[in-house]
């Protein structure tokens, strides 16, 4: 739900276990690959998706957590 609130869309699986989110922010690809049977994820895995997603894990844990949050962490203010 995190990825989906900070504006990810979820990609076809290609037979894996694996889900690829992406989403295009100033020109460039993020991607974000979620190990599903990994969860509940470990702290490595939190910090590895929300490096790949831009964000600091503290703002990717918050998206986490806080189901209303739905606002761009990628805008410019």
């Amino acid at each position: 739900m995190a990825l989906k609130n900070m504006g990810f869309a979820a990609q076809k699986q290609n037979g894996t276990s694996h889900e690829h989110w992406i989403k295009i922010v100033d020109g460039k690809m993020l991607k974000v690959t979620v190990d599903c049977p990994k969860s509940p994820f470990g702290d490595t895995l939190v910090c590895s998706m929300a490096n790949q997603a831009g964000v600091s894990k503290r703002t990717f844990l918050e998206y986490c957590h806080n189901k209303k949050l739905k606002n761009d962490p990628h805008e410019k203010r």
